[in-house]
């Protein structure tokens, strides 16, 4: 559905994306992460047409970004991190607008205004002013002009930032439900977030991709050590005697108990032994039952700050160079933008 080859943008003597490569297919949803000045929203501006590459080729469902912007950018649905809302509108008249920008025919406007409105749940705000919603409504209503005209990928850019708990939950299921007729692209700072609703995961840093896999196999690439979540039932002087006298065993951290006369624990051993065969024999020897057992898998932090903590290490002695480049690169960002704004602007005048 979308794929991107050897991506790379320059402003000047400083590179911000260097040289990147990667799929989504259809249905999947993806997790696109980085910390701050990574390159992440480059990538997606030139994903959606907004910037123009210095080198390497976006295809859309087959269709080239910059040789056929047109129809590449009709599958593309974009949400960037400040909605583009206009205030006094109420929300029927402004997806109405989107609905014409998007050249939708007149006889589908209304059925597909009110199908996208269903899908996002936010019917019953049809006639209010958008500067009246919540922000969690203004979200909502982001994400409906994104889908709109059912395009085949819909990229979301911070669709929870500043949302209260129950908001995120919301905007969470319905990005959920997007994913099962749509190829998703979330980019969020909320880690716990993409690893509850993305198939895979894509870490971009200082302009490279680091890693990209799902949280499951990163979590075993990556780990250096194997850890068990037991829970034993016994003695508990004989349990801990036991689990110490154990050499491979190389870390054992106690955790609160969970059931009355049972004991928690988090074992640890080097990649190279089964610490669940040296659990086992070491139950039998010293009479202690093993009521639950089960593999504690790096989460999603963990793995962000081991691919990015160790790629800025490498990169750290170049950084004060890149720190004026980069400052100017913002100035010639924005004014690529505005000249990519006039010139849609001016194919869309006959609207």
């Amino acid at each position: 559905m979308l794929e991107v080859n050897n991506l790379f943008k320059n402003y000047g003597s400083y590179t911000a994306v260097k040289g990147i490569s990667f799929t989504v297919s259809d249905g999947e949803i993806l997790g696109f992460l980085g910390p701050n000045g990574a390159g992440k929203s480059t990538t997606m501006n030139i994903i959606t047409g907004y910037l123009s590459p210095s080198e390497g080729t976006v295809k859309v469902a087959g269709f080239d970004i910059i040789k056929d912007a047109y129809k590449a950018k009709s599958k593309i649905g974009y949400l960037p991190e400040n909605p583009p809302l206009y205030q006094d509108m109420t929300v029927d008249e402004y997806l109405k607008f989107v609905c014409r920008l998007k050249k939708v025919k007149k006889s589908e406007i209304q059925n597909m205004i009110e199908d996208v409105k269903d899908k996002v749940k936010i019917s019953h705000v049809s006639e209010k002013l958008i500067k009246n919603l919540s922000k969690g409504y203004k979200q909502r209503v982001g994400i409906a002009q994104a889908i709109i005209g059912n395009p085949e990928i819909i990229i979301l850019d911070e669709p929870t930032s500043g949302l209260d708990p129950k908001q995120i939950i919301d905007i969470r299921n319905v990005i959920k439900s997007l994913g099962k007729n749509h190829t998703v692209i979330l980019s969020s700072h909320i880690l716990s977030e993409v690893q509850e609703i993305c198939d895979r995961v894509m870490i971009i840093n200082n302009g490279k991709i680091v890693a990209q896999d799902t949280t499951e196999r990163l979590s075993d690439t990556l780990s250096k050590t194997h850890k068990l979540r037991v829970c034993l039932k016994g003695d508990i002087d004989i349990i801990e005697k036991a689990l110490e006298k154990e050499e491979k065993i190389i870390n054992i951290e106690r955790q609160e108990d969970k059931e009355e006369g049972s004991f928690d624990f988090i074992l640890e051993t080097d990649e190279n032994c089964d610490l669940r065969e040296i659990l086992f024999d070491n139950a039998i020897s010293n009479g202690y039952k093993i009521l639950v057992i089960k593999p504690v898998e790096m989460s999603l932090e963990e793995i962000f700050m081991e691919v990015t903590n160790s790629d800025f290490e490498c990169d750290e002695e170049n950084k004060e160079e890149e720190v004026s480049d980069e400052k100017n690169s913002e100035d010639a960002e924005n004014e690529e933008k505005t000249e990519n704004i006039s010139s849609d602007e001016k194919k869309e005048s006959d609207l």
